[in-house]
């Protein structure tokens, strides 16, 4: 009876660690979020690195740059549909839309670093995360070069954007639950940095929200290896063997909720790193997240009460287009669908084999090379005069904030 009893207290113990695992880990994501933007400059930053976007393939690496900085995809859409209603043409904004679903992968691609100390669960954990990366390139791959040529996505999204131009502006943000739950904590932690000198101040902060997040992985793992037998893992089990629709469908409402890709995502990552969730489990649930994270930059563009509504809500239709047919199409065709996973495990054996290829995907994707681009067009001065012209007009568009509490 006593055993009993200490079982099931220690059992109760267990998951209360987990759920504040979990808290604390979505506020180190909160935190490095906040970090980066404090730094980069937020949407302003990412808007002036947007007038070096002279071609489609700069745009997109431009693109991933600003997300990668930012750590928001949400924002640097919500940007691009303000820039747009402020005159910038559709196909300069396209391949900046699609860079911005590649840089918003960096978060947790970040999380899974908590794990590199242990050799099996890094592998696990890394190639959860860097699966999202490689079904936005491989979508990227696909679609760009369709788009600059034949425009299917513009014209799908010219004839819905009328659907939506003589509504009103629509919010969800009600049931954002994210900003209630960590921005009161996250806020309060940056107060403590802000005193230090120069750029120390983001850089702490930013570097503190790494030590959360590696902190809580490291503990969540373990701990989920004790919670997750006989009973809870056998319910886990059922409920993720529903099938790929299901779990595309549980990361579209979960991120619609949440209103963050990056923190559904970040959260299956110490999961799979404890070897609770298999790859097979966590691409469904990615496929979801990219579905669920273009409603903000939507719900932005029926936002817009002055400029051009009708183009602002085309460029957020395209990036909604782009994400459920690119999930549609890799759903639809098996090897394609493959794909993705099997480019994921094999980055997870090299970087089993030696970390440094994961630090060496991360800076080199996310920073050095769109960096190196960005950098070369800025000593070269080659602006592109339309984004120019577009940001000084953002301030003549009215908007209504889809997301005030974010």
């Amino acid at each position: 009876m006593n055993n009993t009893k200490t079982e099931l207290k220690n059992s109760l113990f267990s998951w209360i660690s987990v759920v504040a695992l979990v808290y604390l880990l979505m506020v180190g994501v909160g935190v490095i979020g906040a970090g980066f933007k404090w730094f980069s400059g937020g949407p302003q930053g990412a808007a002036e690195l947007f007038q070096f976007a002279t071609n489609p393939i700069i745009g997109l690496l431009l693109g991933t740059l600003a997300t990668a900085l930012v750590q928001s995809s949400s924002t640097v859409t919500s940007v691009i549909v303000a820039l747009v209603a402020g005159g910038l043409p559709i196909e300069v904004a396209i391949p900046m839309v699609m860079g911005a679903n590649m840089g918003t992968t960096i978060t947790n691609t970040i999380v899974s670093l908590g794990n590199i100390g242990e050799k099996k669960a890094f592998n696990r954990s890394f190639s959860a995360a860097t699966v999202h990366d490689f079904f936005n390139l491989y979508a990227v791959i696909i679609f760009l070069p369709i788009e600059i040529f034949f425009h299917p996505l513009q014209r799908m999204a010219d004839v819905m954007a009328h659907w939506f131009v003589d509504g009103g502006s629509i919010s969800i943000s009600s049931i954002n639950l994210l900003p209630v739950i960590i921005k009161p904590l996250v806020n309060y932690l940056r107060a403590l940095f802000e005193h230090m000198p120069g750029m120390m101040d983001s850089l702490a902060f930013t570097a503190f929200g790494i030590a959360l997040v590696f902190f809580s992985v490291i503990y969540m793992g373990r701990t989920l290896k004790k919670v997750m037998t006989g009973r809870a893992k056998a319910l886990l089990d059922k409920a993720l063997g529903k099938g790929i629709f299901v779990g595309i469908l549980a990361g579209t409402l979960i991120t619609m909720i949440v209103q963050s890709s990056s923190t559904t995502t970040s959260l299956l990552v110490p999961i799979a790193g404890a070897g609770i969730i298999t790859l097979r489990h966590v691409f469904p649930f990615t496929l979801g997240a990219n579905i669920g994270t273009t409603v903000t930059a939507l719900l932005a563009a029926t936002a817009v009460v002055s400029g051009n509504k009708l183009l602002a809500i085309e460029i957020a239709l395209i990036h909604f287009l782009f994400n459920v047919l690119g999930v549609l199409l890799f759903v639809s065709v098996p090897w394609l669908y493959q794909l993705p996973i099997r480019t994921a495990e094999w980055l997870g054996e090299l970087t089993e084999k030696n970390r440094g290829y994961a630090f060496g995907y991360i800076f080199g994707v996310f920073f050095v090379i769109p960096g190196t681009i960005f950098g070369g067009q800025s000593i070269l001065q080659d602006i592109n005069p339309e984004v120019v012209k577009a940001e000084q007009n953002i301030s003549q568009v009215e908007t209504i904030d889809p997301n005030p509490k974010d």
